[in-house]
């Protein structure tokens, strides 16, 4: 490919919000999640989350170990303005971008024909 059309390539993913998975920070942010989760750290899954998303677990750093979260390949990632999806392994991960970076907002979500995602961790 040459060096034209690689830059209109690169122009047109800025454009429509899309990134590579592993390059988005977004996806860094839910992969660490996960990572953390699936392997025990649950004291850093839980800082991972948004606030409101850490309120809504009872005992968050011991619960978020139980909920069976995964760690996966990173597949699609959906990035508008502040607002992420990201879908891993079999599920899909919301995320908010704060200040400091991007926090996880729901987790471990499956769709659900006609309805809203179904989470184990939401805000």
């Amino acid at each position: 490919m040459g060096m034209r059309a690689t830059a209109v390539v690169c122009l047109l993913l800025v454009v429509t919000g899309c990134a590579t998975a592993g390059g988005d920070p977004a996806a860094r942010a839910a992969a660490r999640f996960l990572s953390a989760a699936a392997q025990g750290r649950g004291q850093e899954a839980c800082g991972l989350l948004t606030p409101r998303a850490a309120e809504s677990v009872d005992d968050c750093a011991t619960q978020i170990l139980s909920m069976g979260l995964r760690a996966g390949a990173v597949g699609d990632v959906q990035v508008y303005g502040d607002e992420a999806q990201v879908r891993v392994g079999g599920d899909t991960v919301f995320l908010h971008r704060f200040p400091g970076g991007w926090r996880v907002r729901a987790a471990g979500c499956r769709p659900r024909a006609g309805q809203p995602y179904e989470c184990e961790v939401e805000a």
